[in-house]
């Protein structure tokens, strides 16, 4: 006997394309994070202010924000990787390199002390090996790339758009913030490299999208810093090309 089609349950319609689409975090405070009323000028202060209380608490306030605004990871430069080796071997390289070009070439011509008398407590100091590499590792290369090449970098070009004019502002202006934020522990000195460091990775960044790399290369080039102190070379390696 056949069943009556008018006896079948109905089957539930089939939602609209947008709602399959839509992002269960694309809510209006969602919206609101990424924008730039009180929730988002909130969001950016609580984030900036994060590592007054500890390290790297700022770059994890970034990654809430980024989980909870629905910024996508790409947008702070955490886009995946063409090949994980590549990049981490290239930042290893790149940052030991640099650190080294910077002290015996430029650095000299600014007429830097070879010394940095700021950290020259750690050289040959073995009780402060855990502490500083867990700044140097944590704090400065994921949580200073994240803050300033990541969340910064994202915020920026959402204010002032991708054209080049907008990328070369945001470049200068988050190289010379990153320089400020080193004066009250390493000074003028201190500032006028880490202000070059964030031309230079800012560029990359421009021009890559990414920072992972970044990340690498920042350890890397705090971690050749941190050898040239604990072993005593500074003023050697500073003397390697003005005698």
């Amino acid at each position: 006997m056949a069943r009556d089609p008018a006896n079948r349950p109905e089957r539930a319609p089939t939602p609209p394309a947008e709602a399959l689409e839509r992002s269960p975090r694309d809510d209006p405070f969602a919206a609101a994070l990424r924008g730039f009323g009180p929730p988002g000028i909130l969001a950016i202060a609580l984030i900036l202010g994060g590592n007054l209380l500890f390290l790297p608490l700022s770059a994890l306030l970034v990654l809430a924000w980024a989980w909870r605004s629905g910024t996508p990871w790409s947008e702070i430069g955490y886009a995946r990787p063409r090949s994980w080796i590549v990049t981490v071997a290239t930042g290893i390289v790149f940052g030991c390199a640099f650190k080294v070009a910077m002290k015996a070439l430029v650095m000299p011509l600014l007429g830097a002390n070879p010394i940095n008398w700021a950290y020259h407590y750690l050289a040959g100091n073995r009780a402060a090996i855990p502490g500083f590499l867990y700044a140097v590792i944590v704090g400065a290369g994921f949580g200073e790339e994240t803050v300033f090449r990541g969340f910064l970098f994202e915020r920026l070009g959402k204010l002032l758009g991708g054209r080049a004019w907008a990328n070369v502002t945001i470049v200068a202006l988050v190289a010379i913030w990153f320089g400020l934020a080193h004066y009250s522990t390493q000074g003028l000195t201190g500032t006028e490299q880490a202000t070059i460091v964030g031309l230079v990775f800012g560029s990359i960044r421009v021009a890559t999208g990414r920072i992972w790399m970044l990340m690498i290369a920042h350890a890397a080039f705090d971690l050749t810093a941190y050898a040239m102190i604990y072993w005593n070379l500074e003023t050697r390696v500073a003397h390697l090309v003005f005698h």
